[in-house]
Formats: structure tokens, sequence, C-alpha cells
């Protein structure tokens, strides 16, 4: 059976036209270059080259099998270097889920630092409501997700990327617009616009949590799953919302923002399942800087 080191001896002495020349290139000496080369003759059942004392002179089988060969060699040498960038991560595809506020913090910058350094990575990313995404990486079928903090999951681990205060979105004629800073009592009553329960249960956590101190309950008007809708209809005059800081980005017609007093901070992590031996994952997650004894990755 040809093997890849015949075809390489053959080429070299194709190139070469020398027997001399072609051992020298190989760093060996010219009896195995000699024997190796008849063996793939034989093998083959063809005369691939016409020998004059320690020159030679191709023949045509030897000139179209130096074409094929050359094609060949080349593709073996480029698989041999695609194993080994795909064992370090730094070749295949690597799939994230996020919310859309990741879009709005550390995704974009993250997702061009990682692109940067390991640009034969297929990246594929993929918003999904948050309280999907804990399941979807557990289950697979994100390599990683940026949400919410989950809190404990099984098969999951967790490395917080991002935290930022909520603050108020309010009309602009709203009565709270003169004002700098909101405090949570001001907000019993007001009728509010917010994400449901089943799609940020940690946001609306913090939302209750705010309230609950001063002895209310928040009272939801609406609720929409997406921030940027939740943000439209603030414009629309229909009610305030508690929002992360950043969706201030958004810069709606007519919502401004303002801050609150004491005001809840909530938490975006990086989740992962430890037992994915995607390599890039490991890539993925040095880039954010998660350290390696929190990767716990087999």
């Amino acid at each position: 059976m040809v093997d890849i080191r015949q075809m390489r001896y053959f080429i070299a002495l194709a190139e070469t036209l020398h027997f001399g020349r072609a051992a020298d290139r190989l760093n060996i000496t010219q009896p195995p270059l000699s024997r190796q080369v008849g063996a793939l003759e034989r093998e083959l059942g063809v005369k691939l080259l016409e020998r004059h004392s320690r020159r030679a002179v191709l023949t045509a089988a030897g000139q179209q099998f130096l074409v094929d060969a050359r094609s060949v060699v080349s593709s073996f040498d480029q698989a041999c270097r695609n194993v080994r960038l795909a064992d370090r991560g730094e070749l295949g595809e690597l799939s994230i889920g996020f919310m859309m506020h990741a879009a709005h913090t550390v995704l974009p910058g993250l997702t061009k630092r990682y692109m940067a350094a390991y640009p034969l990575v297929e990246v594929k990313l993929r918003e999904v409501i948050p309280s999907s995404l804990s399941g979807d990486v557990v289950a697979g079928r994100f390599d990683a997700g940026i949400t919410f903090s989950p809190g404990p999951v099984r098969g999951l681990a967790t490395y917080p990327v991002h935290r930022e205060n909520l603050c108020l979105a309010i009309h602009r004629e709203h009565e709270f617009a003169a004002r700098d800073v909101i405090g949570a009592t001001a907000l019993e009553g007001q009728p509010l616009i917010a994400t449901p329960v089943d799609v940020a249960p940690t946001l609306r956590q913090a939302i209750s949590d705010y309230c609950r101190p001063y002895g209310f309950e928040p009272t939801i008007r609406l609720e929409t799953q997406l921030q940027q809708t939740i943000i439209s209809l603030v414009g629309e005059n229909l009610g305030i919302a508690l929002v992360p800081q950043s969706m201030a980005k958004l810069q709606t017609r007519d919502v401004v923002f303002r801050a609150l007093e004491d005001a809840p901070a909530i938490e975006q992590v990086i989740a992962w399942r430890p037992q994915n031996l995607n390599p890039a994952l490991r890539a993925f997650l040095t880039v954010a800087e998660v350290p390696k004894a929190t990767m716990q990755l087999d």
C-alpha cells in the first residue's frame, strides 16, 4: 500500500530530478530513497521515472502523479495542522446563547476579542430568553451562555462577567423626569411595565425585592418579553419600568432614564457545562478571563 512517506520521497526526487539532492533535502541517504521510490512504482504498477546514473527524468505517468501527490500531501499536512489547531481550540465551532441584555453589555466586546484571537473558529450566536439559557447549555444546545445569574443549577458552572444597577425608564413628561434620583417609596402604586417572571425570573425578583422592604409589591400594569418593547411602551407613556442601566443605550424617543436610590444590582454570568469537551470553549472562557480553577473542564 502506498504511504505518505513514499509520496514525499517521490515529490522530492521529482522536483530535483537528482537522487543526491533529493536525499539531502530529505536528510536521508540515497539507497533508502531509491528503495522507497522503487517500492512505490511496484505498488502502482507503473514507471514514474527514467533513471540515468544519479539523475532522473519523469515519465508521463510520473508527471501526472507529481500533480496528484502534491495535492494529497498538502491535504494530509493540512489535516495534521487542523487537528492540532482543533485540539488547542483554534479551529472548529463555538455556539453561544445570550440574552438580549448581554448584547448591550459584555457580548460585543467579548465576541470581538475572541474572534480576533481565534479567527479560524466559526462562532454561532443566538439570542434566547434568560429563563431558557441555563437549560439549553446543560442540554448541550450551546457551548456557553451569557445570562442573569441563575443560582445553583446542577450540571452548570458559572462565572460573573458583568454587574450593573437597575434604573428607572420613564416618559420625558412623567412627573419623575424632573428628579435626578427616585426613591423606592415613590414607586408605590406606579404602573410598571416588566418582563414576565417565566422569562426573566432574576430580573423580576430584583424588582420585587427592591419594593418589598418598603411595605408594598410592585404594580405590574403590562408584561412583555423583550426589553426593547418595554422601553417602547414607556415611550408611549403607558407606564414606567425598572431596567438595567445598559438599556439607556437604546436612546428611544421620549424616554429618559433616572437613577434609583440604593439601586439594586443585577449580575450577568457566563454559564457552561463542565463536561463539555469542545476545546474552543476553554479558549472562549480564557478570553473571558475565567480563572482556570473555575473552568472545571474535564
